[in-house]
């Protein structure tokens, strides 16, 4: 596969590469169990001068592009970082180390290419950008991260199997599925290297709670899957949710939400919030004028609404209220969890930032908590920063579920999604059924919307049964296929009445005032046989009757 220049740097190498020695007194005394640049004759070579002040960028698949044994007997940091580390070894006193002197002197004998070539060992990687073939094995990917994986990866489907992994990952391994890196911290060889990683000069994680191989791969597949800059994952949802709101609305600010959410977010932005001098507004996820009328009265910062909502499926026009804040200098946030990245877009719709939690249809298997959020580098990087300080770090463990989870995000989904638009379809002309809530179905009130940025409606359809509380219990307790618990989004069919799963704690009359009737229920379809799923919900609205 061809790769095209860097504008940062054009490498290249004669035989291998160098790997820096345990060694930065600069005596090269070989290392028990390590790969010695000495030892091997090895010579680096870069074009350009001031090598020992240069912050240098490798491509995630660097390490492909090294001789077999060499990748396997380097550190699992990646071997990029230590490359680096080793030209910049004596940069805090000004003087190149050796390799570095002798690279800057090889390098002015050597005319520039274009596009950069890579040979590693007896691998030769061709340099004619329309040979597009796997030489001998060796991967290469485009340098410029907005279109490596277009060429090959046209859908979201393929996307989600193989962003972040297939053109190389920043662990060092042959294995087709990504390793859970477990561990609390990373070690530093000497002193100067951490210097150095201090001072920008070396690229390398630090603690456990800073960044982690295995959650750095989830980020990126999920960055590529958004068409986002940058993401961050986090430990939950919720904790998605909260730190974006601490890190992004300053104290005294204002915020703009909608009514139908989901209840702890309502929770923290009444309860805690104000506690900052946090002021919000609530209007109806379809009313653009108290949109408008918010923007002009208050200096908002953040517009933070659901679309769809939970439990009641409202869609927001992302299109036209993003307009409306950036007119106004307020971001947009869309938390696009009852849509998944394969349905909604709403970074391309003109969100700032996408959040979801990806405890549900990302995961997708009831078996992990997770929460991300996705947009320009600089947004991102002002969570995240945030984020280092309050914690909430997904476990590597939990991360590799996740990305296991996202191989079959598209398979999923569009069983989800087929299953539940003909599921409402069914419920709405069922004598039993007083209302279906579902984006999909003409009869919803932001159809119109949600036709124009959705491909698919998603897998929750939520409904009102022809009774009161107790007639609702009788239902859902007769069906068979789903489980009665909290979540959507998994395998497994999930359905719950919110005014007992989520509100039971409030009366009834303050229950309504939230819109959560008595007979509402909310129905996660999961991948099951359609035909079994429809006769288990048949079967179910017969054994009550109607109110």
């Amino acid at each position: 596969m061809a790769v095209s220049s860097c504008p940062c740097l054009k490498l290249f190498v004669a035989n291998s590469f160098e790997c820096r020695s345990d060694s930065s007194s600069g005596t090269d005394q070989p290392s028990q169990g390590r790969f010695n640049s000495a030892r091997h004759g090895i010579t680096p070579f870069l074009s350009g001068t001031g090598v020992s002040s240069l912050i240098l960028k490798f491509p995630p698949n660097f390490v492909r592009q090294l001789s077999t044994k060499a990748r396997r007997n380097c550190s699992n940091i990646g071997v990029a970082q230590i490359v680096a580390a080793s030209w910049s070894n004596n940069s805090a006193s000004g003087a190149p180390s050796a390799a570095a002197a002798a690279a800057a002197a090889a390098a002015s004998a050597i005319p520039a290419a274009d596009p950069a070539e890579v040979l590693a060992g007896n691998e030769v990687a061709g340099t004619n950008s329309s040979d597009n073939k796997n030489v001998s094995g060796v991967q290469l990917e485009d340098l410029s991260s907005d279109l490596k994986y277009k060429s090959f990866l046209s859908s979201d489907g393929s996307i989600a199997v193989h962003a972040g992994e297939r053109l190389g990952r920043g662990i060092v391994t042959d294995a087709i599925t990504t390793p859970v890196v477990n561990t609390s911290a990373y070690f530093f060889k000497k002193t100067q290297e951490l210097i150095d990683f201090k001072e920008k000069r070396h690229a390398s994680y630090e603690y456990g709670r800073y960044g982690n191989p295995t959650t750095q791969v989830l980020e990126d597949k999920i960055s590529e899957l958004e068409g986002a800059e940058s993401t961050l994952i986090l430990a939950s949802g919720m904790c998605a949710s909260t730190v974006l709101l601490l890190a992004l609305v300053p104290a005294g600010g204002h915020l703009v939400t909608t009514t139908d959410c989901y209840r702890k977010t309502r929770i923290f932005m009444e309860t805690f919030l104000p506690k900052m001098g946090i002021t919000v507004t609530v209007i109806d996820p379809a009313d653009v004028k108290a949109l408008e009328s918010a923007l002009e009265i208050n200096k908002v910062s953040l517009f933070f609404t659901e679309s769809p909502t939970n439990p009641y499926m409202r869609c927001v026009d992302i299109e036209l209220v993003s307009e409306l804040c950036h007119r106004k200098g307020a971001l947009v946030c869309i938390d696009g969890t009852f849509a998944t990245p394969l349905n909604q877009k709403a970074l391309a719709l003109g969100a700032d930032l996408i959040l979801h939690s990806a405890t549900k249809f990302i995961g997708g298997h009831n078996d992990v908590l997770g929460g991300c959020i996705s947009g320009s580098t600089k947004l991102i990087s002002e969570i995240r920063n945030l984020h280092h300080v309050l914690g909430g770090t997904l476990n590597p463990n939990a991360a590799y579920l996740i990305i296991r989870g996202m191989k079959t995000l598209h398979l999923r989904v569009q069983q989800q999604n087929s299953t539940a638009l003909r599921m409402a379809k069914i419920l709405e002309e069922h004598p039993k059924v007083r209302c279906v809530y579902y984006p999909g179905l003409p009869s919803h009130r932001e159809h119109h919307i949600a036709k124009k940025q959705m491909t698919g409606f998603g897998g929750v359809v939520s409904f009102e049964v022809d009774g009161d509380l107790f007639t609702t219990i009788k239902f859902v307790d007769a069906l068979k296929i789903p489980y009665i618990a909290p979540s959507f989004g998994g395998c497994e069919s999930i359905v719950d009445q919110p005014a007992i799963m989520s509100y039971w704690d409030l009366s009834r009359s303050e229950r309504e005032k939230y819109g959560i009737k008595d007979n509402l229920v909310r129905f996660s379809f999961g991948v099951e046989d359609f035909e079994d799923l429809k006769a288990d919900v048949l079967q179910a609205l017969e054994t009550i009757e109607s109110a």
